[in-house]
């Protein structure tokens, strides 16, 4: 109709990442650590971090996860943020259920933790002590400690490290299919490359202070260690460390493969 006038939608904003940092900084007295770093993690996003030891990973996981401070730049994490650290940290004189249940309020703090107990296949160990469990099943009780608080953010701190091989894929397995169910941002810390290419959905390399590179992950799920995809991106993640494969030399560690030490 004449003089009517069209009136546009209103843009939509997009969507920011939950994670955001911009020019991070964290200096120990004269040692910078961190030195203008920049990261993002999308909602849902698994991204592994991998480099040599000593170049500030977990300086950086820290600093996500509010236990220090930066000293420049921007930092935006939400504010349900849990950590599964490499030691379980289980509290020996409290039941596994009590431990799970830590903090928890204003809800069923029992009925919850034994939901997050049996998520993570441990429905009968509701009442057993932390010294009756393996090693297995004591991360497995941290992994249901931070999910029952359904984090936004989940920092997982190399937390298969000290696992034998065989439990350290079932861990892997475990993981992969809560973090799928649950969806959170997720941060895996680890110097295992195979471990990185076989959880995450994008590696990103430290070094020196900064994020050298990033890969997105383009193996099939599942594809295993023969794929040829897996294969050029092992090699490169190694090449980007430092290693090489036939002296181990230069953070051999991080070509752990798997084998349970990281």
């Amino acid at each position: 109709m004449a003089g009517d006038t069209l009136t546009a939608p209103p843009a939509r904003r997009p969507v920011q990442p939950p994670v955001q940092v911009d020019g991070l900084v964290r200096a120990f007295g004269a040692r910078t650590v961190l030195d203008g770093l920049d990261l993002s993690i999308g909602r849902g996003e698994f991204v592994a971090l991998i480099g040599k030891s000593g170049c500030g990973k977990t300086t950086l996981l820290r600093l996500l996860a509010g236990i220090d401070r930066p000293d420049g730049g921007a930092l935006r994490v939400p504010e349900r943020r849990m950590v599964v650290f490499q030691e379980h940290r289980l509290l020996p004189w409290r039941r596994v259920w009590r431990n799970v249940a830590i903090g928890l309020r204003d809800r069923d703090a029992r009925g919850a933790a034994e939901e997050a107990l049996e998520e993570v296949g441990l429905a009968s160990h509701v009442n057993a002590w932390p010294r009756t469990l393996s090693g297995g099943e004591a991360q497995r009780v941290a992994l249901a400690r931070a999910l029952v608080r359904d984090p936004e953010l989940l920092l997982l701190d190399e937390p298969f490290a000290a696992l034998d091989a065989l439990t350290r894929i079932k861990m892997h397995t475990l993981v992969r299919r809560l973090v799928d169910r649950h969806r959170p941002a997720v941060l895996l810390v680890t110097h295992d490359v195979d471990e990185a290419i076989l959880l995450a959905e994008r590696v990103v390399t430290m070094r020196d202070g900064r994020l050298a590179a990033e890969h997105a992950i383009t193996a099939p799920r599942g594809g295993g260690r023969q794929d040829p995809e897996f294969q050029r991106l092992r090699a490169t993640l190694l090449a980007e460390l430092g290693v090489t494969e036939d002296t181990g030399s230069e953070g051999g560690e991080a070509a752990g493969a798997g084998e349970g030490g990281a």
